[in-house]
């Protein structure tokens, strides 16, 4: 293959759109198997990806082109050294993608010229795998379980251990439904399917799409996080409440089955948001009071509403972008049923009544006025729900779909920080 040119262009997403002979002699890919169904970090090692894509393409695009000797991965997972030049393209004064030049380098083994892979890139690998950035979706309810038990139980003491167990038994088993659900959602054709998704916040993970972990690797990571999730419930059952059993059973089936046969509930025409919705809210807030006191009530799950709904609203603005691949594979999410063009007020519902939820409840006596300390979301609240009203069917939607995971975090925390602020001067 020497003196083989391999050009690829792509857009700003990396989905390829032209694949010359070039370019299928040396990476073994028809036009078809590739136009419009693939990204161009297809060719490259997944570390490679993570490490330093990025930092090439902004070179080229600063520059107006990058050079380097590099590895890439053909079709049958061969990998191959080559020299690489990567330019921007454009129509008209505006960037639309970019062109990469390639051109297989003989006589030198791959390994020699792989570029250097620092330890936060692969400890990135994991967060990746996991998903370990969503995991705020576990940290919001438990603290705001934490400080409502604080706020509502001023004269009992305060178990740290426990809470402690609490956030990572959470955390666990939310790694179980990540991994189980990029699992399952590649096995049913779902994420193969995908090319519209934007990472880190729509498609699942990609880890497998990026050669991070195999399939069995990932089943395995998911088995293994449930089963320590389950240890960490043992000991809380242990310490606390045998209660608990039914908050775990419940938590771990939504985690397999959200996406798994024979339920998955993803696909169930809107049930699966409404069982995320509960299981990060209501369940997870309530069986931590339960978990740090040995009782619980409505209230107690009530409290969680708020988080519950905010992470509805995530998952709910990232299936706008993966509605294609969920519909054509039978994923009957509740944007596809909707559309996205109605499904956007949804997202806007969600986001208005979770806020809305607390100066009610305060006003009606069922929370503290501390709680009140929400309300310093409201302007972000706003600005997501605008982004995705305006934004809908376009790329410029990732926009809210970041701004909704940091409505999350600051709502969240501003509750906790409110009710533990009652629980320490609202007393007196």
């Amino acid at each position: 293959m020497n003196g083989t040119k391999s050009v690829i262009t792509c857009d700003l997403e990396g989905r390829i759109e032209t694949f010359n002979p070039g370019a299928v002699a040396l990476f073994g890919y028809a036009p078809e198997e590739v136009i419009h169904k693939k990204r161009v970090s297809a060719f490259s090692p997944g570390l490679v990806v993570l490490g330093h894509v990025n930092r090439w393409l902004t070179e080229a695009r600063e520059k107006g082109s990058f050079e380097t000797r590099t590895v890439f991965v053909r079709r049958d997972g061969s990998p191959f050294a080559a020299d690489v030049r990567i330019t921007p393209t454009f129509r008209g004064e505006t960037q639309i993608g970019y062109c990469g030049v390639t051109e297989a380098v003989e006589g030198v083994a791959p390994e020699t010229v792989m570029p250097p892979v620092s330890l936060g890139t692969r400890m990135m690998r994991w967060m990746v795998v996991t998903r370990a950035p969503f995991l705020s979706a576990t940290l919001a309810p438990v603290l705001v379980a934490a400080a409502w038990v604080a706020a509502s139980h001023p004269a009992e003491r305060f178990r740290f251990g426990t809470l402690g167990l609490a956030l990572l038994g959470g955390a666990l088993m939310h790694i179980a439904a990540n991994t189980f659900n990029d699992y399952f959602d590649w096995k049913s054709g779902t994420d193969l399917a995908n090319t519209e998704y934007f990472l880190p916040f729509s498609g699942g993970s990609r880890a497998i799409e990026l050669g991070l972990i195999s399939l069995p690797g990932l089943l395995a990571v998911a088995v293994g996080s449930l089963a320590l999730a389950c240890g960490v419930g043992a000991a809380l059952l242990w310490l606390s409440s045998w209660q608990l059993v039914s908050f775990g059973l419940a938590g771990a089936g939504a985690a397999v089955f959200y996406t798994a046969p024979p339920l998955r509930l993803c696909a169930r025409r809107g049930l699966g948001e409404v069982v995320v919705g509960l299981c990060f809210g209501p369940l997870m807030t309530a069986g931590t009071v339960l978990a740090l006191t040995g009782a619980w009530g409505w209230r107690d799950a009530a409290v969680g509403l708020p988080a519950g709904l905010l992470t509805t609203a995530i998952l709910w603005v990232n299936e706008f972008p993966d509605a294609p691949s969920d519909a054509a594979t039978g994923k009957n999410t509740g944007v596809v049923v909707l559309g996205v063009r109605r499904a956007r007020w949804v997202y806007a519902a969600l986001v208005a009544t979770a806020l809305v939820l607390v100066p009610v409840g305060v006003a009606f006596g069922g929370f503290p006025v501390g709680a009140l300390a929400i309300g310093v979301a409201v302007p972000l609240a706003v600005t997501a729900a605008r982004q995705v009203v305006a934004h809908y069917a376009d790329r410029e939607l990732a926009v809210a779909n970041a701004a909704t995971v940091k409505l999350h975090g600051v709502a969240g925390l501003a509750l906790a920080a409110g009710l533990a602020f009652h629980a320490f001067f609202g007393h007196g």
